[in-house]
C-alpha cells in the first residue's frame, strides 16, 4: 500500500467513526437508577485549576466502572483546560457510555469535531445563541448522530424548549456571573414540557438533592467539581451513589 492509498485509508476510518451510531444520552438516562453524568473538568474561570494533572485516559473511564450513566467531558481549551482530544482518549480507554461534548457551540464546524473526537452528544447554550441557531445546529447535530442537550437557565429561556431538543438541561450557575442555586431547577423544571427528558447541572453535591430533583421531574444530573476536587474521583462518584 502506498502512502496515498494509506491516506485514503486513514480518511475512511475517520469518516466511519464520525458517522457510526453513538450511545444514546437520551436513553442511558431513562434507563439509569441514579442518571448521573459524571463530568471531566480540569478547570473552572472562576475557581481555576480543579485538577491540573486530571487525565482522560483514566478518570472517565474510573466514572465507567463506578457507576455514571454518562459522561461529561469538557472541551473548552482557554477557561476550562480541556481539549477534543479528551473525548478520543475516554474512548480509547474504554468508555461505551454516552459522552456529552461540553463546549460553547456557535458553530456547525464544533459539531463535526464533536463526532469526529467520538461524542454521542453536544450541548448548546441558549444564553449563547439565538432561537433560530439553536434550531439550525439541532438539525445539522441529528445529520451527524449528534443528540442535543439544549441549556436553558432562566424562564426567558424556557420558549428554547419549543424546539423539541433530545434533552432539556437547567444550569443553575448562572454564566455572566457564575453564582449557582440548585433552586433554579427546582423553579423551572414544572414550566419544561412534561414529556422532556430533563437535566439538572452544576451546583449538586448532596445525594439528597438527587432524590429531590428526581421527585421534581428531572432525569439526568450533571455533576462535575463535587468528584473531580477529590483524589480519587471515580471513587467518589461510587460513594456518592452508595448514598442516594
Amino acid at each position: 500500500m502506498d502512502i496515498l492509498d494509506q491516506i485514503i485509508a486513514t480518511k475512511q476510518e475517520e469518516l466511519a467513526r464520525m458517522k457510526a451510531k453513538k450511545p444514546s444520552l437520551r436513553e442511558a438516562l431513562l434507563k439509569s437508577d441514579t442518571g448521573i453524568i459524571a463530568e471531566f473538568k480540569r478547570r473552572s474561570p472562576s475557581k481555576g485549576w480543579i485538577k491540573e494533572e486530571g487525565r482522560a485516559s483514566e478518570i472517565p473511564f474510573a466514572y465507567q466502572q463506578n457507576g455514571a450513566a454518562a459522561l461529561s467531558i469538557l472541551t473548552d481549551k482557554q477557561y476550562f483546560g480541556g481539549h477534543d482530544h479528551f473525548i478520543t482518549e475516554a474512548r480509547q480507554s474504554g468508555v461505551t457510555i454516552p459522552i456529552l461534548y461540553k463546549n460553547f457551540v456557535i458553530d456547525e464546524m464544533q459539531l463535526y469535531e464533536a463526532a469526529l473526537c467520538g461524542a454521542s452528544a453536544v450541548l448548546l447554550i441558549a444564553a449563547c445563541l439565538s432561537k433560530m441557531q439553536c434550531r439550525t445546529l439541532m438539525h445539522s447535530a441529528h445529520e451527524l448522530g449528534l443528540e442535543v442537550l439544549l441549556e436553558m437557565h432562566d424562564e426567558r429561556e424556557l420558549e428554547y424548549a419549543d424546539i423539541e431538543p433530545d434533552l432539556c438541561g437547567i444550569n443553575n450557575r448562572h454564566l455572566g456571573s457564575f453564582v449557582t442555586d440548585v433552586e433554579t431547577s427546582f423553579r423551572l423544571a414544572e414550566l419544561l414540557p412534561q414529556k422532556a427528558v430533563k437535566v439538572s447541572e452544576s451546583g449538586i453535591s448532596d445525594p439528597k438533592t438527587i432524590k429531590e430533583l428526581r421527585n421534581s421531574g428531572f432525569q439526568g444530573f450533571l455533576i462535575g467539581e463535587t468528584f473531580m476536587k477529590e483524589s480519587h474521583p471515580g471513587l467518589a462518584l461510587k460513594e456518592f451513589i452508595a448514598r442516594i
